[in-house]
């Protein structure tokens, strides 16, 4: 009896520990089964060959053409490569042909033909100099999309143009509104209304009868008014599109703000510093300023700052504008000071800002209300000191603050801003991550909230065909099933 008991323990031992075994694999199994190497049938996609070897991070050209059966994947291909870098997306942009007078015309370019825009690979037209081109960024872009549809090499490009809207992240709006409101804000004789305000106008009237704006109510279309002056008349009506601006200093947020728009870098009017061999002793000035003393609103505090710093002898405080030698004095001045003084103007920005940059002067930025270029993927406080406006007007706070920073510390922001620069010039044609590309960047950025807000506000909406054939988007109110 005691062997057969022996047995049994042993056989319902053994059947255990099968039991666990069988138990075990199949939990395995099962939790392999719902990993991330999940199958995606990519039958239901088009081009479904090449979606489903660029699913796979190890994909090559050769892989995905030995695939290809057919021209029309081999062309996808060849699309895919041109447009789309697997490691940086390239933002789609549907530019509209507005007639000439709204851009180029504004720059005395006269139009040939039915084309509305300048052949820019044979000559492109001038922007006018001085300070107007602080706020030229509308130009730069409009440019560097012209230059995208023939540009043989898209290494570094982060926009494209593309011509079919229904293809595109975004649409953009030719309108030169900084020049169009220095050169034609003032009434001509015989005028009611001044350029600059019909302009607007014509816009309004013109966006609003698009497709395309019914479609998102504007949401996906960018337009550019760097100036703080420019689209002051049609700024109301078309605030759903997103803005890019130099500030939201004349903007409530209802209109214009951080999560919807994006701010873009003033064009450095003094010249850049080329082969930058200085260092904290060969700079002689310690703090430097040059410009207009009597400003409104935040500015104001400029004056403050003048009479607290102008007897401090290694400190240049004075007046300065572009006229005679105004940009080749503040450009000297500022190749030779050590740190450079950004103080809010009439808005809380201003060029000086993007002049010390390129100068390599280290800003000190005395402005509470500032939004700066790229902020969401750039530290400033590597290369910039701030200062709030209230410790700046307190005695001796802030000169005493700027002599407490060493030699140590300023080189290392010194060396930085060289790093940065990049960031903050404008060229045509445009180069990998300067400004024109990171602005464009930016854009991107954008795209996922301002796609979702679209998809979102559509989710009670029906398209549906009246009686008379028309079709028509209706929403839908929310008890309505």
């Amino acid at each position: 009896m005691s062997k057969m008991g022996l047995l049994s323990h042993k056989s319902l031992f053994c059947l255990f520990l099968m039991t666990s075994v069988v138990f075990i694999l199949s939990w395995f199994l099962v939790l392999r089964s719902t990993g991330p190497n999940h199958s995606v049938d990519f039958s239901i996609l088009p081009n479904s060959k090449l979606f489903a070897l660029s699913y796979n991070e190890n994909f090559d050209k050769s892989s995905v053409m030995s695939a290809s059966k057919d021209k029309e994947e081999e062309t996808a291909w060849n699309k895919y490569s041109k447009h789309c870098d697997p490691n940086k997306q390239v933002l789609k942009v549907f530019m509209y042909d507005l007639p000439s007078e709204f851009h180029f015309e504004l720059l005395d370019w006269k139009a040939e033909g039915k084309s509305v825009w300048p052949d820019v690979r044979a000559k492109v037209p001038e922007y006018p100099g001085g300070l107007n081109l602080q706020h030229s960024i509308e130009y730069w872009l409009t440019l560097d999309l012209l230059n995208s549809e023939f540009a043989v090499n898209l290494s570094g490009r982060s926009a494209v143009r593309v011509r079919n809207s229904s293809e595109a992240d975004v649409l953009f709006v030719p309108f030169f509104s900084s020049i169009c409101y220095n050169r034609f804000s003032k009434l001509k004789p015989n005028q009611k209304k001044s350029t600059n305000y019909l302009l607007q106008e014509k816009l309004v009237k013109f966006l609003f009868a698009q497709d395309e704006w019914k479609k998102s109510g504007g949401r996906d279309h960018i337009i550019v008014a760097h100036h703080p002056n420019s689209l002051l008349d049609a700024r109301m009506k078309l605030w759903p599109a997103i803005y890019i601006l130099s500030d939201f200093g004349r903007y409530p947020p209802t209109v214009a703000n951080v999560e919807k728009d994006v701010i873009a870098p003033y064009r450095h009017v003094i010249r850049s510093f080329i082969h930058d061999s200085s260092d904290f002793d060969s700079r002689p000035t310690l703090l430097y300023f040059q410009g207009a003393l009597y400003r409104k609103d935040g500015g104001i505090i400029r004056q403050e700052l003048f009479y607290m710093l102008k007897d401090e002898k290694d400190v240049h405080f004075s007046f300065g504008s572009v006229q005679k030698d105004g940009v080749k004095q503040a450009t000297k001045g500022m190749h030779s000071s050590k740190f450079c003084l950004n103080i809010a103007g009439d808005t809380p920005s201003s060029n000086r800002l993007f002049d010390a940059i390129a100068s390599h002067c280290v800003p000190v930025i005395i402005s509470d209300d500032i939004e700066l270029p790229y902020e969401d993927v750039l530290d400033y406080s590597e290369f910039c000191i701030f200062v709030r406006i209230s410790d700046a007007l307190k005695k001796n706070f802030l000169i005493n603050l700027i002599r407490s920073i060493g030699k140590e510390e300023w080189t290392r922001k010194w060396k930085r801003l060289k790093e940065v620069e990049n960031f903050y010039e404008f060229r045509y044609p445009s180069k990998d991550n300067d400004a024109v590309q990171m602005i464009w960047q930016a854009v991107s950025r954008k795209v996922p909230a301002m796609k979702r807000k679209l998809h979102r506000a559509r989710r009670f909406s029906r398209t549906i065909v009246s009686g008379q054939g028309e079709v028509m988007s209706v929403d839908i109110p929310r008890n309505f099933w």
